[in-house]
Formats: C-alpha cells, structure tokens, sequence
C-alpha cells in the first residue's frame, strides 16, 4: 500500500469516535485496509446487512 494510500486511510479511521489516534498509529497495511472496509465502504458489513 502506498503511504499516500495509507495516511488518507488512515485519517478517516480517525475521525470515527471510537477508534482513537493511538490505535489508528499503531495498525499494520492490513487493519487499516480491514477497519475501513468494515466501517467506511459502501459494501461494508453493515451496509450489507
């Protein structure tokens, strides 16, 4: 993943209440990529369900 990528990913996990700064900082390519599927995309889980 590129670290363009990986910042703009990363700066809409935070603004999600629940998930803080630190939390955020610290996930691998992969928990980025999963946590922003599972809450931010429009197939997410929750929009499927």
């Amino acid at each position: 993943m590129s670290q363009t990528l990986r910042n703009d990913l990363m700066n809409d996990l935070r603004n999600l209440a629940f998930l803080n700064e630190e939390k955020v900082n610290n996930m691998t390519d992969s928990e980025v990529e999963y946590y922003h599927w599972l809450y931010l995309e429009e197939e997410s889980v929750y929009n499927l369900m």
